[in-house]
């Protein structure tokens, strides 16, 4: 039995969310703090968005993204630190985009104690803020997402088996495969938020009566990610690639080089792979 089956991840391989991500982000926080971003005019969220295009490869699960914009706030209005119960740490004190960029896996659970925050609750919110929007502004959602070049049409005309591998809820990737790509994929081959680590579903993939004998491949763009199928000995029948065009940093491409599981692969790549 031959043939080719093909775990993708979504943001970032074959959309661009980073738009509505960052914008449903600073919705959620003026929910979650209002009197941290009581003084945040429209101007101020346009460069709030714009930072988050720099640090959007940092982000590994949606809620993230409300952590980030309002380490932003701080940033840009030192005085919003005070706005919050946590205000004697000041952990945006001093602190820079590069350096947010750098050391997020630092700050992370940092802020989480520091700001008293727990991850299912932010989860929940951020979710529930999709869910608004798109009941109450399903094309203004929609058209803040976009698919990078030609990943559409290489769903489309596949022949391989496919499966999208996301930390996003499955929800939102399904109704944006659908309503912006034109693309119904049954709901049961979207892995999403939930469903577990991706090195799980990637072994549960590979366990499918159906699936054996084919080649696999997994497409992703964060390294660190398959960084960690590598570490798992039982996934080596997986051929991993990284995306060029995704949300990682020139220095993790570079670095992908040098590992010799991984193939940097361009969007010709990706299409001609998935005929």
């Amino acid at each position: 039995m031959g043939g080719h089956l093909y775990a993708l991840d979504f943001d970032g391989v074959l959309c661009d969310s980073c738009g509505e991500s960052s914008l449903s982000a600073v919705k959620a926080a003026k929910v979650r703090w209002p009197s941290v971003f009581e003084h945040i005019d429209a101007t101020m969220e346009g460069w709030i968005v714009e930072q988050m295009y720099t640090l959007r490869p940092v982000v590994e699960t949606g809620y993230e993204n409300l952590l980030l914009v309002r380490l932003l706030v701080e940033i840009l209005v030192p005085s919003a630190r005070h706005s919050s119960v946590s205000y004697m740490c000041k952990v945006s004190e001093g602190l820079s985009v590069q350096e947010i960029l750098e050391n997020w896996l630092k700050l992370k659970p940092t802020i989480m104690s520091e700001w008293n925050e727990d991850r299912e609750s932010l989860v929940d919110l951020f979710g529930r803020i999709r869910d608004e929007w798109i009941e109450n502004d399903l094309p203004g959602w929609i058209g803040a997402n976009r698919f990078y070049p030609g990943t559409a049409d290489a769903l489309k005309f596949s022949s391989s088996e496919i499966y999208i591998v996301t930390t996003k809820q499955g929800r939102f990737a399904e109704a944006l495969l659908k309503e912006l790509a034109g693309i119904e994929i049954p709901s049961e081959r979207i892995y999403g938020l939930g469903t577990g680590p991706k090195v799980k579903v990637l072994q549960q993939l590979q366990q499918m009566p159906q699936h054996q004998g084919l080649t696999l491949h997994f497409i992703e763009d964060r390294l660190a990610t398959l960084k960690n199928v590598i570490k798992e000995p039982a996934l080596e029948r997986w051929n991993l690639y990284l995306v060029n065009w995704g949300y990682n940093t020139p220095k993790e491409r570079e670095e992908a080089t040098d590992i010799s599981r991984v193939k940097v692969i361009d969007l010709s790549d990706f299409s001609r792979n998935l005929k």
